[in-house]
């Protein structure tokens, strides 16, 4: 299973997206107490969050906890990093859990978390100019590398709502 790991995020619209995005990707999303903001439906509704209760999140009270509970691959989403996604082999070891840890929104992840693995840091390449993306777009970046090397397991390839042949119908009327 993928997992999006949020390490104290502070915009709740920003987590709103990212929950969205985990909902439709299948993955699991871990939110890294102190949130900057309430997980109730007031401050997640502008993100469009009525598939809230359609995902699985879970809240962990600190970094340290989650880490013990959750045995896998991890992996840093930086400005830091020296590695673009694609030089990471995320199909190497399909049976494990894949971690995608995503920074705070101000500070991103504490620099000693990253200092202690390099090797597994990544930074989306953009122009020298910007030092960031916003969050909720590089998780949808990032997952979606990951989720094609890994060759989109358990997501449908065609219109399941209105089905496959949806626009050719509606040609021949």
């Amino acid at each position: 299973m993928l997992n999006i790991v949020l390490y104290e995020p502070e915009i709740p619209q920003n987590t709103g997206n990212i929950m969205r995005t985990c909902m439709a990707f299948g993955m699991k999303l871990h939110l890294i107490e102190p949130l900057g903001f309430y997980m109730d439906e007031k401050h997640l509704r502008r993100a469009g969050m009525d598939y809230r209760n359609e995902i699985e999140y879970q809240i962990w009270p600190d970094w340290q906890s989650f880490v013990q509970a959750c045995p896998g691959s991890f992996y840093y989403v930086t400005r830091y990093g020296n590695r673009s996604p694609d030089t990471f082999d995320f199909a190497k070891d399909p049976a494990e859990e894949i971690y995608l840890v995503f920074g705070k929104e101000s500070t991103g992840i504490p620099k000693d978390i990253l200092a202690a693995h390099m090797e597994r840091c990544m930074r989306i390449p953009m122009v020298p100019e910007a030092r960031s993306l916003n969050l909720s777009n590089s998780v949808a970046i990032i997952a979606y590398e990951v989720l094609r090397q890994l060759g989109y397991p358990h997501l449908s390839r065609t219109e399941a709502i209105k089905g496959a042949d949806f626009l050719a119908s509606k040609a021949q009327q």
